[in-house]
C-alpha cells in the first residue's frame, strides 16, 4: 500500500494546481493577443479540461464576457449540465462579484486563483461571496497559485497600455 506523508500529498496537489494554472495563463495570453485584459480560466474535471475561457469584453462588446463565465458556459455544454459538480475552476485573477455569483450558481466546489483583484475581488479581498454562509452553496478557495506570473501578466499589459495612450499622435496633414 502506498502511503504518502502530508507534505508529499501537499506537494502533489500543488504540482497539479500549478499545471492547471499554467493552462489558465495560456488562456490569458490569448486574450492579451487580442488586446484584451489578460485573464484566463479553465475548468477541470477528472484531470481533464472541460471548459476554457479568456476575457473577451472588448472584442464582443459584452460586459459578461469574462474568462470565468465563458469557461462555465463551455463546461456546462461539455458536461450537459449547469451543475459543475466535482470540478475545479482555475483562473488567473480573483473572481469579481458577477463571476463569483456564477461560480456559486453553477455549484463549482473548488476555485483556485492566481492573484488578488484589489478593485473587484469577491473571493476574499473585498468580500467573499464564494464562502458566504447565507448561500446554499459554498466553494473552497485556494489563492496565490503562480501569483507572480498572473500578476505580471496584468502589470505588463496595463503598463504597455498606458505607454500607448501617452504616445503623442502624429500630426495629420490638412
Amino acid at each position: 500500500m502506498n502511503s504518502h506523508t502530508k507534505k508529499e500529498v501537499f506537494s502533489i496537489l500543488m504540482e497539479q494546481h500549478t499545471h492547471w494554472m499554467r493552462e489558465a495563463i495560456r488562456e490569458a495570453e490569448k486574450a492579451e493577443q487580442l488586446g484584451e485584459v489578460p485573464i484566463g480560466a479553465v475548468i477541470v474535471k477528472n484531470n481533464e479540461i472541460v471548459g476554457r475561457g479568456y476575457n473577451l469584453r472588448e472584442t464582443t462588446h459584452d460586459a459578461t464576457a469574462h474568462a470565468e463565465i465563458l469557461a462555465i458556459r463551455e463546461a456546462s455544454e461539455s458536461l450537459g449540465s449547469w451543475r459543475l459538480l466535482d470540478c475545479t475552476l482555475y483562473v488567473t485573477l480573483e473572481p469579481c462579484p458577477m463571476c463569483a455569483g456564477a461560480i456559486v450558481q453553477s455549484r463549482i466546489p473548488n476555485v483556485v486563483y492566481g492573484t488578488i483583484d484589489p478593485k473587484a475581488g469577491c473571493a476574499g479581498t473585498l468580500m467573499n461571496l464564494l464562502q458566504e454562509p447565507r448561500f446554499n452553496h459554498r466553494t473552497q478557495v485556494l489563492d496565490g497559485v503562480l501569483q507572480e506570473e498572473c500578476a505580471w501578466l496584468l502589470t505588463r499589459f496595463f503598463r504597455e497600455l498606458r505607454l500607448r495612450l501617452k504616445k503623442p499622435k502624429p500630426l495629420q496633414p490638412e
